[in-house]
């Protein structure tokens, strides 16, 4: 860690807007998202919680592309590991990548649009929380595919900024599963009461 450290000026702009967005979008949604879930206040005001998710889906999308430009400018800005700058560390990063999308992709398709994008907070249920792959072989596998993608482009371009990135980004998500997992959990087992099924 200390010899990453000695690759990356911390304070680089684009290292400093990389750092913003990676912390900013997951509050941003966790936040929004309690607050629909306590108020219902957005799908009042688009007359559809289906419309509201898929609003809220589509801005958590554009600050996703907007991180990985901060992200890259961040890699691009500082000097490179030429340990890491290698044909063997580039297919270890593509690999990375490969995996790391098959795990958000595969992801995307089981949860479906609503399911990716905070459905349940917007009262978009599933029937049952979803256990097929990936989710069979990994938990929070749209968290870990991210994380992977980022490291994969972090070898690829021999970064130690990308790679102390990466840590960030990993960090965060754990943060955000802390906050998110309990509530996932508590609704799905309310939905499975049979109080609730009588109602």
């Amino acid at each position: 860690m200390t010899r990453l450290l000695g690759y990356v000026d911390p304070s680089d702009p684009c290292f400093v807007a990389a750092i913003l967005t990676i912390a900013f979008n997951p509050l941003f949604w966790n936040v929004v998202a309690r607050w629909e879930q306590k108020t219902r206040k957005l799908s009042r005001a688009f007359r559809s919680p289906y419309l509201a998710c898929y609003s809220l889906g589509a801005v958590i999308l554009l600050l996703n592309v907007l991180r990985s430009h901060c992200f890259t400018q961040a890699m691009l800005s500082q000097p490179k590991m030429e340990s890491l700058d290698n044909p063997t560390a580039y297919r270890m990063g593509l690999a990375l990548l490969g995996v790391g999308s098959t795990f958000v992709l595969s992801s995307f398709f089981a949860l479906g649009f609503t399911g990716t994008f905070l459905g349940d907070y917007f009262g978009i249920l599933k029937e049952a929380r979803v256990t097929t792959f990936p989710f069979n072989v990994l938990d929070n596998p749209m968290y870990w595919g991210s994380t992977a993608n980022y490291l994969g482009w972090a070898v690829m371009h021999a970064s130690p900024t990308g790679l102390l990135l990466t840590a960030v980004v990993a960090l965060v998500y754990m943060v955000a599963i802390l906050y998110e997992e309990p509530f996932t959990t508590q609704i799905y087992q309310q939905q499975a009461s049979p109080s609730h099924k009588r109602s």
